[in-house]
């Protein structure tokens, strides 16, 4: 797992792994929820990678666009 860098402060994401085709994203906890193209879709899935290497904007993308939609 690769720790979120959380640089606006409030994000319940603490970390992620970043695989060919999908992102797990891990939250407080220590829960794990994983989205693959297949059921995230290819476009939201490399935003979301893109999100979490900038350290920012990941959770609230996942309550906009994904939600329910992990693996």
């Amino acid at each position: 797992m690769i720790p979120y860098a959380n640089l606006r402060g409030n994000s319940p994401v603490i970390g992620y792994e970043i695989e060919p085709t999908r992102i797990i994203v891990w939250f407080k906890g220590y829960k794990a929820y994983s989205y693959s193209y297949n059921k995230a879709g290819k476009e939201n899935v490399e935003h979301m990678k893109q999100l979490a290497q900038n350290g920012a904007g990941l959770s609230a993308f996942i309550t906009r666009n994904v939600r329910l939609l992990y693996d």
